[in-house]
């Protein structure tokens, strides 16, 4: 598996039209052979920036195969224009995943949990 990541640097006033494109589009990707996933995230902090993770089987899923479509030149058309400056893809292989369990709990106010 690997996992896309772009930090989308969305003009703040354009905000409520990039989300609802990026609905429309997010259909276009999901669609394509490898699409495992797909999530994006607003930032608490800095509006206007959101995180886009999307999970593909393979690398060439999305560099060759959806970048190569027609779908992605629908994508381009419906959200390309709302960045300012244009992001940065990244592409990423877990390392580590699964549950926590097991981990001890966090520390609470700098106390450690009695157990």
């Amino acid at each position: 598996m690997i996992v896309e990541h772009a930090l989308l640097p969305v003009r703040p006033e354009l905000a409520a039209d990039f989300e609802a494109a990026f609905a429309e589009a997010r259909l276009l990707i999901a669609s394509m052979p490898g699409f495992r996933s797909l999530t994006l995230s607003r930032c608490v902090e800095t509006p206007g920036t959101y995180l886009l993770l999307v999970e593909w089987e393979r690398i060439g899923d999305h560099v060759e195969g959806f970048r190569g479509s027609p779908e992605y030149l629908r994508w381009k058309a419906l959200l390309h224009h709302f960045y300012e400056p244009f992001p940065v893809v990244q592409h990423f292989e877990p390392v580590l995943t699964g549950s926590t369990s097991g981990v001890p709990p966090a520390v609470t106010a700098g106390v450690p949990n009695s157990q």
